[in-house]
Protein backbone atom coordinates (compact mmCIF):
# COMPACT_ATOMS: atom_id res chain seq x y z
CA UNK A 1 0.00 0.00 0.00
CA UNK A 2 1.45 3.37 -1.04
CA UNK A 3 0.71 5.90 1.69
CA UNK A 4 3.55 8.27 0.85
CA UNK A 5 1.41 10.21 -1.62
CA UNK A 6 -1.46 10.59 0.87
CA UNK A 7 -2.38 12.90 3.72
CA UNK A 8 -3.01 10.46 6.56
CA UNK A 9 -5.76 11.22 9.07
CA UNK A 10 -5.95 9.36 12.39
CA UNK A 11 -9.00 9.91 14.60
CA UNK A 12 -10.28 8.05 17.64
CA UNK A 13 -11.65 8.50 21.15
CA UNK A 14 -9.41 9.92 23.84
CA UNK A 15 -6.91 7.44 25.37
CA UNK A 16 -7.21 5.05 22.40
CA UNK A 17 -3.49 5.22 21.56
CA UNK A 18 -3.72 7.52 18.52
CA UNK A 19 -0.43 9.31 19.19
CA UNK A 20 1.56 6.12 19.74
CA UNK A 21 0.18 4.58 16.55
CA UNK A 22 0.90 7.79 14.59
CA UNK A 23 4.54 7.79 15.77
CA UNK A 24 5.03 4.14 14.79
CA UNK A 25 3.53 4.81 11.36
CA UNK A 26 5.59 7.99 10.89
CA UNK A 27 8.81 6.05 11.54
CA UNK A 28 7.95 3.60 8.79
CA UNK A 29 6.84 6.00 6.04
CA UNK A 30 9.03 9.10 6.56
CA UNK A 31 6.20 11.03 8.16
CA UNK A 32 5.78 13.99 10.48
CA UNK A 33 2.83 14.55 12.79
CA UNK A 34 0.39 17.47 12.81
CA UNK A 35 -1.88 18.00 15.81
CA UNK A 36 -5.64 17.76 15.29
CA UNK A 37 -6.73 18.14 18.92
CA UNK A 38 -8.21 21.45 20.06
CA UNK A 39 -6.78 21.27 23.60
CA UNK A 40 -3.28 20.15 22.70
CA UNK A 41 -2.62 23.47 20.96
CA UNK A 42 -2.36 25.22 24.36
CA UNK A 43 1.14 25.53 25.78
CA UNK A 44 -0.07 25.79 29.40
CA UNK A 45 -2.10 22.54 29.28
CA UNK A 46 0.51 19.86 28.67
CA UNK A 47 -0.66 17.33 31.27
CA UNK A 48 -4.44 17.81 31.16
CA UNK A 49 -4.48 17.65 27.35
CA UNK A 50 -2.21 14.54 27.33
CA UNK A 51 0.22 16.14 24.91
CA UNK A 52 3.00 13.93 23.46
CA UNK A 53 6.11 13.65 25.62
CA UNK A 54 9.58 15.10 25.00
CA UNK A 55 10.72 11.62 23.98
CA UNK A 56 7.93 11.48 21.37
CA UNK A 57 9.09 14.82 19.96
CA UNK A 58 12.67 13.55 19.76
CA UNK A 59 11.63 10.41 17.87
CA UNK A 60 9.40 12.10 15.28
CA UNK A 61 8.91 15.77 14.44
CA UNK A 62 5.58 17.15 15.72
CA UNK A 63 3.74 20.31 14.63
CA UNK A 64 1.06 22.60 16.14
CA UNK A 65 1.42 21.29 19.71
CA UNK A 66 1.64 23.59 22.72
CA UNK A 67 2.12 26.88 20.85
CA UNK A 68 -1.07 28.81 21.64
CA UNK A 69 -1.75 30.86 24.79
CA UNK A 70 -4.79 29.83 26.84
CA UNK A 71 -5.68 33.52 26.99
CA UNK A 72 -6.22 33.71 23.23
CA UNK A 73 -9.02 32.52 20.99
CA UNK A 74 -8.14 29.75 18.55
CA UNK A 75 -10.80 28.71 16.06
CA UNK A 76 -11.20 25.80 13.66
CA UNK A 77 -10.46 28.31 10.89
CA UNK A 78 -7.19 29.30 12.57
CA UNK A 79 -6.22 25.63 12.83
CA UNK A 80 -7.09 24.96 9.19
CA UNK A 81 -4.94 27.85 7.89
CA UNK A 82 -1.92 26.68 9.89
CA UNK A 83 -2.47 23.05 8.96
CA UNK A 84 -2.68 23.80 5.24
CA UNK A 85 0.67 25.61 5.49
CA UNK A 86 2.21 22.67 7.37
CA UNK A 87 0.94 20.14 4.82
CA UNK A 88 2.43 22.21 2.00
CA UNK A 89 5.76 22.48 3.86
CA UNK A 90 5.88 18.71 4.48
CA UNK A 91 5.08 17.92 0.86
CA UNK A 92 7.86 20.24 -0.31
CA UNK A 93 10.28 18.41 2.00
CA UNK A 94 9.06 15.01 0.70
CA UNK A 95 7.57 14.12 4.09
CA UNK A 96 4.22 12.43 4.71
CA UNK A 97 1.72 14.53 6.68
CA UNK A 98 0.07 12.50 9.45
CA UNK A 99 -2.74 14.33 11.26
CA UNK A 100 -3.74 12.86 14.59
CA UNK A 101 -6.29 13.97 17.18
CA UNK A 102 -9.77 13.71 18.55
CA UNK A 103 -11.38 16.96 17.37
CA UNK A 104 -13.89 15.93 14.73
CA UNK A 105 -14.54 19.47 13.52
CA UNK A 106 -10.88 19.88 12.59
CA UNK A 107 -10.97 16.81 10.36
CA UNK A 108 -14.30 17.85 8.84
CA UNK A 109 -12.92 21.30 8.02
CA UNK A 110 -9.90 19.73 6.33
CA UNK A 111 -11.79 17.13 4.29
CA UNK A 112 -14.99 19.06 3.49
CA UNK A 113 -13.88 22.67 3.72
CA UNK A 114 -14.82 25.35 6.21
CA UNK A 115 -18.04 27.32 5.92
CA UNK A 116 -17.13 30.95 5.28
CA UNK A 117 -20.01 32.54 7.19
CA UNK A 118 -19.47 36.25 8.01
CA UNK A 119 -18.65 37.05 11.61
CA UNK A 120 -21.83 37.66 13.57
CA UNK A 121 -21.56 40.39 16.27
CA UNK A 122 -21.52 39.06 19.82
CA UNK A 123 -24.47 41.30 20.81
CA UNK A 124 -26.56 39.79 18.03
CA UNK A 125 -25.61 36.24 19.07
CA UNK A 126 -26.37 37.01 22.71
CA UNK A 127 -29.84 38.23 21.70
CA UNK A 128 -30.61 34.92 19.95
CA UNK A 129 -29.46 32.95 22.99
CA UNK A 130 -31.71 35.06 25.20
CA UNK A 131 -34.59 34.36 22.83
CA UNK A 132 -33.95 30.61 23.12
CA UNK A 133 -34.04 30.82 26.91
CA UNK A 134 -37.24 32.87 26.79
CA UNK A 135 -39.14 30.65 24.32
CA UNK A 136 -37.81 27.25 25.35
CA UNK A 137 -36.53 24.57 22.95
CA UNK A 138 -39.88 23.58 21.44
CA UNK A 139 -41.19 27.05 20.59
CA UNK A 140 -37.74 28.25 19.48
CA UNK A 141 -37.48 25.31 17.08
CA UNK A 142 -40.94 26.08 15.72
CA UNK A 143 -39.87 29.69 15.02
CA UNK A 144 -36.65 28.45 13.43
CA UNK A 145 -38.64 26.25 11.04
CA UNK A 146 -40.68 29.26 9.97
CA UNK A 147 -37.68 31.39 9.07
CA UNK A 148 -35.54 28.55 7.69
CA UNK A 149 -37.52 25.53 6.35
CA UNK A 150 -34.27 23.97 5.08
CA UNK A 151 -33.40 22.83 8.60
CA UNK A 152 -36.31 20.36 8.61
CA UNK A 153 -35.05 16.77 9.13
CA UNK A 154 -31.47 18.10 9.28
CA UNK A 155 -31.31 19.52 12.79
CA UNK A 156 -32.89 17.96 15.86
CA UNK A 157 -34.87 20.15 18.25
CA UNK A 158 -32.75 18.79 21.11
CA UNK A 159 -29.54 20.02 19.48
CA UNK A 160 -29.61 23.44 21.14
CA UNK A 161 -26.25 24.66 19.85
CA UNK A 162 -27.00 23.93 16.19
CA UNK A 163 -30.53 25.36 16.47
CA UNK A 164 -29.22 28.63 17.85
CA UNK A 165 -26.47 28.75 15.24
CA UNK A 166 -28.93 28.13 12.38
CA UNK A 167 -31.26 30.84 13.72
CA UNK A 168 -28.56 33.50 14.07
CA UNK A 169 -27.05 32.72 10.64
CA UNK A 170 -30.42 32.96 8.89
CA UNK A 171 -31.43 36.14 10.68
CA UNK A 172 -28.09 37.90 10.22
CA UNK A 173 -27.10 36.79 6.69
CA UNK A 174 -30.61 36.26 5.23
CA UNK A 175 -29.37 32.87 3.97
CA UNK A 176 -29.88 29.38 5.41
CA UNK A 177 -26.86 27.83 7.07
CA UNK A 178 -27.31 24.93 4.63
CA UNK A 179 -26.96 27.30 1.67
CA UNK A 180 -23.63 28.35 3.14
CA UNK A 181 -22.65 24.68 3.51
CA UNK A 182 -23.50 24.00 -0.13
CA UNK A 183 -20.79 26.32 -1.42
CA UNK A 184 -18.09 24.93 0.85
CA UNK A 185 -15.17 22.96 -0.60
CA UNK A 186 -11.96 21.43 0.68
CA UNK A 187 -8.60 22.50 -0.71
CA UNK A 188 -7.95 18.80 -1.39
CA UNK A 189 -9.54 15.94 -3.30
CA UNK A 190 -10.94 13.02 -1.30
CA UNK A 191 -8.41 10.72 -2.99
CA UNK A 192 -5.64 12.76 -1.31
CA UNK A 193 -6.59 11.34 2.10
CA UNK A 194 -6.14 8.00 3.81
CA UNK A 195 -8.46 7.99 6.82
CA UNK A 196 -8.09 5.77 9.89
CA UNK A 197 -10.56 5.57 12.77
CA UNK A 198 -9.28 3.78 15.88
CA UNK A 199 -12.10 1.61 17.14
CA UNK A 200 -10.97 0.57 20.60
CA UNK A 201 -12.98 -2.06 22.58
CA UNK A 202 -15.03 -0.10 25.12
CA UNK A 203 -14.06 -2.07 28.24
CA UNK A 204 -10.37 -1.73 27.44
CA UNK A 205 -10.82 1.97 26.64
CA UNK A 206 -12.43 2.61 30.03
CA UNK A 207 -9.44 1.01 31.78
CA UNK A 208 -7.07 3.22 29.80
CA UNK A 209 -9.12 6.32 30.65
CA UNK A 210 -9.03 5.51 34.39
CA UNK A 211 -5.29 4.93 34.25
CA UNK A 212 -4.74 8.21 32.39
CA UNK A 213 -6.67 10.14 35.06
CA UNK A 214 -4.41 8.69 37.77
CA UNK A 215 -1.29 9.45 35.73
CA UNK A 216 -2.38 13.07 35.23
CA UNK A 217 -2.46 13.63 38.97
CA UNK A 218 0.82 11.76 39.48
CA UNK A 219 2.52 13.77 36.72
CA UNK A 220 1.61 17.21 38.07
CA UNK A 221 -1.93 18.17 37.04
CA UNK A 222 -2.48 19.99 40.34
CA UNK A 223 0.53 22.23 39.77
CA UNK A 224 -0.58 22.84 36.17
CA UNK A 225 -4.05 23.96 37.26
CA UNK A 226 -2.59 26.25 39.94
CA UNK A 227 -0.50 28.00 37.27
CA UNK A 228 -3.50 28.12 34.93
CA UNK A 229 -5.63 29.74 37.66
CA UNK A 230 -2.96 32.39 38.27
CA UNK A 231 -3.25 33.44 34.62
CA UNK A 232 -6.87 34.55 35.23
CA UNK A 233 -8.10 33.31 31.86
CA UNK A 234 -11.46 34.82 30.86
CA UNK A 235 -14.37 32.44 31.38
CA UNK A 236 -15.40 32.50 27.71
CA UNK A 237 -12.03 31.16 26.48
CA UNK A 238 -12.02 27.62 25.09
CA UNK A 239 -9.15 26.46 27.31
CA UNK A 240 -11.47 26.58 30.34
CA UNK A 241 -13.31 23.59 28.89
CA UNK A 242 -10.32 21.29 29.35
CA UNK A 243 -11.34 18.24 31.38
CA UNK A 244 -9.77 18.37 34.83
CA UNK A 245 -9.53 22.11 35.42
CA UNK A 246 -12.71 22.50 37.48
CA UNK A 247 -12.16 19.18 39.29
CA UNK A 248 -8.58 19.99 40.33
CA UNK A 249 -9.66 23.50 41.36
CA UNK A 250 -12.21 21.96 43.72
CA UNK A 251 -9.40 19.90 45.25
CA UNK A 252 -7.16 22.96 45.59
CA UNK A 253 -10.04 24.78 47.32
CA UNK A 254 -10.44 21.77 49.65
CA UNK A 255 -13.95 20.96 48.39
CA UNK A 256 -13.13 17.37 47.40
CA UNK A 257 -10.44 14.74 48.00
CA UNK A 258 -7.85 13.70 45.40
CA UNK A 259 -9.58 10.35 44.79
CA UNK A 260 -12.76 12.27 43.92
CA UNK A 261 -10.76 14.32 41.42
CA UNK A 262 -9.54 11.17 39.69
CA UNK A 263 -13.04 9.69 39.59
CA UNK A 264 -14.64 12.89 38.25
CA UNK A 265 -11.97 13.29 35.56
CA UNK A 266 -12.49 9.64 34.56
CA UNK A 267 -16.27 10.11 34.30
CA UNK A 268 -15.97 13.29 32.22
CA UNK A 269 -13.37 11.68 29.97
CA UNK A 270 -15.60 8.63 29.41
CA UNK A 271 -18.46 10.95 28.47
CA UNK A 272 -16.18 12.81 26.06
CA UNK A 273 -14.98 9.54 24.49
CA UNK A 274 -18.60 8.54 23.95
CA UNK A 275 -19.30 11.85 22.16
CA UNK A 276 -16.24 11.29 19.97
CA UNK A 277 -17.49 7.82 19.01
CA UNK A 278 -20.94 9.22 18.27
CA UNK A 279 -19.34 11.85 16.03
CA UNK A 280 -17.47 9.13 14.15
CA UNK A 281 -20.63 7.13 13.54
CA UNK A 282 -22.35 10.20 12.09
CA UNK A 283 -19.49 11.75 10.15
CA UNK A 284 -16.87 9.10 9.41
CA UNK A 285 -18.69 6.24 7.73
CA UNK A 286 -16.13 6.15 4.90
CA UNK A 287 -13.08 5.97 7.19
CA UNK A 288 -11.00 2.77 7.62
CA UNK A 289 -12.16 1.43 10.96
CA UNK A 290 -9.44 -0.51 12.78
CA UNK A 291 -9.25 -2.25 16.15
CA UNK A 292 -5.89 -2.76 17.98
CA UNK A 293 -5.16 -6.09 16.28
CA UNK A 294 -5.89 -4.63 12.85
CA UNK A 295 -3.62 -1.66 13.63
CA UNK A 296 -0.71 -4.00 14.41
CA UNK A 297 -1.29 -5.92 11.19
CA UNK A 298 -1.54 -2.65 9.29
CA UNK A 299 1.87 -1.51 10.54
CA UNK A 300 3.43 -4.79 9.40
CA UNK A 301 2.85 -3.67 5.79
CA UNK A 302 5.58 -1.03 6.10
Amino acid sequence: MDLKSKIILIYGPTASGKSKFAIELAKRINGEIINADSMQVYKELKILSARPSLKDYQNIRHHLYGFQSVKSDFSTGDWLKLTNKKILDLRQRKKVAILVGGTGLYFKALTNGLVNIPNIPIKFRTRIRSLHRKLGSKKFFSELLKIDPLIKDRIEMSDTQRCIRAYEVKLFTKRSIFNWFKNTRSAYEQKDFFKIYLDFPRNELLKRINLRAKDMIKNGAVSEVKKFTQLKVQKNKTANKAIGISEVRDYINKKIEINDVIEKISIKTRQYAKRQSTWARGNMQNWNKMNPIQLKNFLKNF
